[in-house]
């Protein structure tokens, strides 16, 4: 099926999506009224409403689909093969009786993939609405006929109604910038801003760094089966390639050690320095960043409550800092370049006090140029460990794992941008995924032993679906403790900067591969295609372990404590919110190559960077990633919002689908701790305190954050790369 630049309007107004432009703009999801707007063209990137078309001899029919995010602990929802989960709601009027068209007694829906191969049903509908169920595909069709009994299981009968989800548009972009197709973007052709700046001839270099020579920058890598896109091959990123310690002769750099633990204890000091170190992955020798010559850095075990000292030394060729992730730790010591202090230059010290208030995982990192510096390897983990003794069930051991991934290419690290990101619009996504630093973790473990894992995602912009083959996960706690009842899952999600607490028994001797599962997007072509990373693997042996923990492991645990006291936090549910942030994207002379790619991408998150060679090379000097204040219109640094220490703020931010390259982002907020109240006007029925939120693309959390913790803080976007291009701002707790 091909749908050409002539026939381009007819395939949108196919496509799913009845929302009024009001509508987009309500922070709330989509209703089904909604769903009903004739508005097509603003609601053409909508991900949550689809038509129903009638056939032309039954021209009263009407209807459209709602589609609805299945609510989990993780904010993005997928199957362990990284399908979405969706939950469909059907709202049909002016279906005659169906005896009036035939043999027939009942209308039944169906749901199919483009490729009609097979047919799946979904149940009987009737005028009004009707609940279809969970799909879990990225593109299909839903097919309503008549049928000679509701209970049939093929579709044999009459089609009356038919739809299309909202990721075939997918399939326009291909066919936009097929040269063949008429008005398509050429190879050859000049190219426009995207925002209506000057043309760039020949997708020439502009900006401050124009003199660089394009044969500094390298292709980025691409999978094999990803189809190569029209127009890019002249494109490079209008800053200069660099890499660490660049000229540098890299056998007189250190190896890289492994992690070490560190127990430290109250009054302490620890000194952490961040350095070059020399490290070997997949034959190439890389010069890369390490705390204390280590990779990951030092694990950090504190006891909760403990205040300790770090002296930091910053030996590495950049202006660095440590950013205490999660801890509500004094403000002088956040780490947060141009808010709490100055950039620490090579060769100087700054002491923090870290104070650990709260049990939980949590992790330190730079908190300046962190797409070069975390990236690098500049990320440590800390397990502060819970005062009270059941806090956790129990198990025969913990482990931390530290998630990364590196970009890679046949030379070996692909280069930076020397004046500020590269990969601005998806983030720099890596092909190489490393635990703990190691390209292939392994873990030994005795047959029915319980591991809590704590996961940490410390990458640019990567989220994980991570599984323990089929096993299943508890999942017990996330950022900053337990959950209020502990719960079963197939699968974990992890955004970067999140953090989740799952316990899992390897009740059977052999090999159980972590795995990362999901859907990967080849832009260009408009298809999913499934992808695989095996990131370690658990070897089970025969020999069972003691004490065997089956029954407490088999049991739920409910934290009652936990509830009571978010009871509190549930009643302020009921109030407005006070503070709002619009979650977008302003792009500026972006070349039209690559400006086509961006229209509408119905996805509520990027798994993979389905355009290496257009994020690649659109850099923070053409990307602004923004975050407005819809009550004063302003962006970013220019929002100051001023609380008063007590303050509880319930906070809305909403992920605005009609943005030019609308993604999933991670909100991390500095200082203080909050609970998610609600996704898309769902309330929350099982609560934690978090640092981190994921917002997909087109849908409204709403977040009560405590204001406990005096001081100038930080909210930003964790995607390394969007935080470079701008996406932060500020507020005062006094």
């Amino acid at each position: 099926m091909r749908f050409y630049r002539a026939t381009l309007s007819f395939a949108l107004l196919a496509l799913p999506v009845f929302v009024s432009a009001a509508a987009l703009r309500r922070p709330d999801a989509p209703h089904q009224d909604e769903c009903e707007s004739p508005d097509a063209r603003r609601a053409a990137v909508e991900l949550y409403c689809a038509a129903l078309i009638p056939t032309p001899d039954l021209p009263s029919a009407s209807g459209a689909l709602r589609l609805r995010p299945v609510t989990t602990q993780f904010g993005v929802s997928v199957t362990p093969d990284g399908h979405p989960r969706r939950l469909l709601t059907a709202r049909i009027a002016g279906l005659p009786d169906p005896k009036s068209l035939g043999d027939y007694s009942a209308y039944v829906a169906w749901v199919t993939p483009l490729s009609m191969d097979t047919v799946v049903r979904l149940g009987e509908v009737r005028n009004g609405v009707t609940e279809l169920g969970e799909v879990t595909l990225e593109q299909y069709r839903i097919l309503v006929s008549a049928e000679r009994s509701a209970r049939v299981g093929r579709r044999e009968g009459r089609l009356v109604l038919r739809g299309t989800s909202p990721g075939v548009r997918l399939l326009a972009h291909r066919d936009l910038t097929q040269p063949s197709s008429p008005g398509g973007v050429r190879d050859d052709g000049a190219t426009q801003g995207a925002s209506g700046g000057d043309a760039m001839a020949g997708h020439a270099m502009h900006g401050a760094n124009a003199g660089a020579a394009a044969g500094d920058w390298r292709m980025p890598p691409m999978p094999d089966w990803m189809r190569p896109m029209p127009g890019m091959h002249a494109l490079r990123p209008d800053v200069a390639p660099w890499l660490p310690a660049a000229g540098v002769d890299a056998s007189t750099i250190p190896l890289a050690r492994d992690r070490e633990v560190l127990s430290l204890q109250d009054g302490d000091t620890l000194h952490l320095t961040a350095g070059l170190v020399r490290r070997t992955i997949d034959g190439h020798t890389l010069v890369m960043y390490g705390y204390n010559g280590q990779v990951p850095g030092p694990l950090l075990k504190v006891q909760e409550g403990a205040t300790i000292l770090v002296d930091f030394a910053n030996a590495i060729d950049q202006p660095s800092a440590v950013h205490w992730h999660g801890i509500r730790l004094e403000n002088r010591s956040d780490g947060a370049v141009g808010v709490t202090q100055d950039a620490v230059q090579p060769g100087a010290h700054f002491l923090y006090r870290v104070h650990f208030r709260d049990a939980g995982i949590y992790w330190y990192h730079p908190h300046v140029r962190e797409d070069t510096q975390q990236d690098l390897g500049l990320a440590g983990n800390i397990l502060v460990a819970p005062n009270a003794r059941d806090y956790w069930g129990r198990v025969n051991r913990e482990e931390v794992l530290m998630l990364d991934d590196l970009l890679l290419d046949e030379k070996g690290l692909v280069p930076y941008g020397r004046e500020g990101p590269t990969h601005a619009l998806s983030g720099r996504h890596g092909n190489v995924t490393l635990v703990n630093g190691a390209r292939r973790w392994t873990l030994e473990v005795k047959r029915g032993e319980v591991v809590r894992f704590h996961l940490t995602n410390a990458a640019n912009a990567r989220f994980f679906n991570l599984s323990f083959d089929t096993l299943r996960l508890k999942v017990v706690g996330t950022d900053i403790g337990r959950f209020e009842r502990e719960r079963w899952a197939t699968n974990a999600v992890i955004a970067p900067a999140e953090r989740y607490v799952v316990e899992v028994r390897f009740d059977k001797a052999g090999d159980v591969p972590l795995v990362s599962r999901i859907q990967a997007l080849d832009h260009m072509a408009g298809w999913f295609y499934p992808q695989v990373d095996t990131l370690g693997m658990v070897r089970v042996s025969d020999t069972p372990v003691s004490p065997d923990l089956a029954d407490a492991h088999a049991k739920l645990r409910t934290n009652a404590e936990v509830t009571a006291e978010f009871a509190t936090l549930r009643r302020e549910a009921s109030r407005p919110a006070t503070h709002s942030l619009t979650l977008a994207v302003r792009l500026d002379q972006i070349p039209t190559a690559v400006s086509t790619m961006l229209w509408g991408t119905p996805i509520a998150a990027d798994w993979n960077d389905g355009m290496p060679m257009a994020n690649w090379s659109v850099t923070s000097r053409q990307a602004t990633w923004i975050l407005r204040d819809p009550a004063s219109g302003d962006e970013n640094m220019q929002v100051h919002w001023r609380f008063k220490r007590g303050d509880l703020v319930r906070m809305q931010l909403f992920n605005d689908p009609l943005s030019a390259h609308a993604m999933a982002h991670p909100i991390h907020i500095h200082g203080q701790r909050f609970v998610i109240l609600s996704r898309n006007g769902v309330p929350s029925d099982n609560m934690a305190w978090k640092d981190t939120a994921v917002i997909p693309v087109g849908e409204t959390v709403e977040l009560l954050v405590e204001m406990s913790n005096p001081g100038r803080w930080m909210i930003h976007c964790h995607i390394a790369e969007h935080l470079g291009s701008g996406m932060m701002t500020v507020f005062d707790v006094q």
